[in-house]
């Protein structure tokens, strides 16, 4: 088969790295990749927002499967402009996409479908959402409706903080159409688990769980992220708390999507609050999460290609998902000011140093091939991830391995499962 997936960071390079593993697999293409995927597929210089061109490419290549990895393409409905191509595609259409590309739609979803999530009122006046915080309860969270990177979330802890941003949102437009509206929500406490499952529309399996580190800093400080490290499994994640949640979100969820006319395939990814009045669901993401995908995928001991297929043609309920017994940490290595200010285009040594080490992944986020030379090319630029037989042993061997890559502006967590391990 010829395989394309659309997209050029570290979730990319993930899912090209599990699909490579697939005897089904004959040729690789990634749209646009990074200097990772160059080494087991062959990337093709095209903007995952440039559906026609990309559509075109699968066409020519004779592409069997279409991965798509990121949310702006298919809440912007490249998974239709592919179908109505004829192009076989693994990823929700737009109108199941909206779970992630609108939080309004998601937060009403599941209120009337009663799938436990925290209280919150949806706002397209700034006027009327200043006037709501002067009696809200504090500290109180801020979501642009629609896609911002992963950083259209604001906690509040003051009444001036959220006043402040509402006034960045809705008013400076700091995410552009995204703030038009906002969901103003109850500030939730508890740990944060992420669940990511795939999903033929009717039938929803569900994969390993994980837990993401998003503050730029240790210790939970700094600013948010796309994220800077994660584990799985989560040793908070227990099977009394599946239970719950594969009755009253995963399942509901998929349903409540098909009774709406809009059959979900594709991946859900579940971000779940383990709460004192059990889980409830934080947000929902329409593809692989990143880096959830960098410690989940590695311990995929299926096909990949088979359960994508299986959940394109509604046959999710004939496959058995197994997962290594195995745990993963994955340590992301950024450019120092990274999520705001940071420079580019510093070589990276050391990558050879993972060749023939089964336990040992070095995933390429924000890199580049520049005149034969790996070199930065982004705010997060690789996912050192690493298993071992406990996350304290994965952790262990993936710091190990955070030693052996060197680039100037190197900045990394130092506390990325510390708390699992405790």
């Amino acid at each position: 088969m010829n395989i394309l997936i659309v997209g050029g960071g570290g979730r990319e390079h993930a899912i090209a790295a599990a699909v490579a593993k697939s005897p089904k697999a004959e040729k690789i293409y990634c749209a646009p990749g990074n200097a990772g995927t160059a080494a087991i597929a062959e990337n093709v210089p095209i903007g995952v927002m440039e559906f026609d061109a990309l559509a075109d490419l699968a066409v020519e290549k004779k592409i069997d499967l279409a991965i798509i990895g990121p949310d702006d393409p298919l809440v912007g409905g490249i998974v239709d402009v592919f179908e109505d191509r004829g192009i076989r595609t693994f990823g929700p259409r737009a109108n199941a996409a909206i779970l992630e590309g609108s939080k309004a739609f998601s937060k009403n979803l599941m209120k009337k479908y009663g799938i436990p999530t925290a209280a919150y009122e949806n706002f397209d006046d700034p006027a009327k959402a200043l006037e709501y915080l002067e009696t809200a309860k504090m500290p109180i969270v801020l979501k642009a409706d629609g896609l911002a990177l992963g950083k259209g979330v604001l906690i509040c802890n003051t009444l001036e903080e959220a006043k402040a941003g509402i006034n960045t949102l809705m008013v400076d437009k700091k995410f552009g159409n995204s703030g038009n509206t906002v969901v103003i929500e109850e500030f939730m406490t508890g740990r944060e688990v992420s669940v990511l499952s795939f999903v033929d529309g009717r039938t929803v399996k569900t994969m390993s769980s994980a837990q993401d580190h998003k503050r730029a800093k240790d210790n939970d400080e700094g600013l948010n992220t796309g994220g800077m490290g994660n584990f799985s499994p989560s040793p908070f994640y227990t099977k009394e708390i599946d239970d719950f949640c594969q009755k009253n979100i995963f399942r509901p969820t998929v349903d409540a999507m098909a009774a709406e006319g809009r059959p979900f395939k594709g991946v859900i990814f579940f971000g779940l609050m383990l709460t004192d009045d059990g889980p409830k669901v934080l947000e929902y993401n329409a593809r692989f999460g990143d880096p959830e995908a960098q410690v989940v995928l590695c311990r995929l001991e299926n096909d990949i290609i088979d359960v994508m297929s299986a959940c394109i043609d509604g046959k999710l309920d004939e496959t058995d998902l197994k997962f290594s017994d195995k745990a993963a940490v994955c340590v992301v290595l950024a450019s120092d000011g990274y999520p705001e200010h940071y420079e580019k285009g510093f070589e990276i040594k050391g990558l050879e140093a993972f060749d023939g080490k089964d336990d040992y992944f070095c995933y390429h986020a924000g890199t580049k091939l520049s005149d034969g030379k790996v070199v930065t090319n982004g705010g997060r630029v690789l996912g050192v991830t690493a298993l071992g037989d406990n996350i304290a042993e994965a952790r262990a061997k993936a710091y190990e391995a955070t030693e052996w890559i060197s680039f100037a502006n190197k900045y990394m967590r130092t506390d990325i499962a510390k708390s699992a391990v405790k």
